[in-house]
């Protein structure tokens, strides 16, 4: 999959678990508050054409709130 474009391909339980596993890495990692970040094609940022997730924590620079 190149991108969360396509999430619609996966089904239901599958996006869910996704979402879910991304929640628990931040919670391993001792995040309470964090932003999740999906780039969507080169305009949106996206560099690494496959589906991935950015959890970002700790203090928020140069990002709107």
């Amino acid at each position: 999959m190149p991108s969360f474009r396509e999430i619609g391909e996966f089904p239901a339980d599958e996006a869910k678990r996704m979402l879910e596993f991304v929640a628990d890495t931040a919670s391993a990692q001792g995040l309470e508050d964090y932003r999740v970040v999906v780039n969507v094609g080169e305009g949106g940022g996206q560099t690494i054409f496959h589906l991935h997730w950015h959890i970002l924590g700790g203090r928020m620079r140069g990002l709107p709130s």
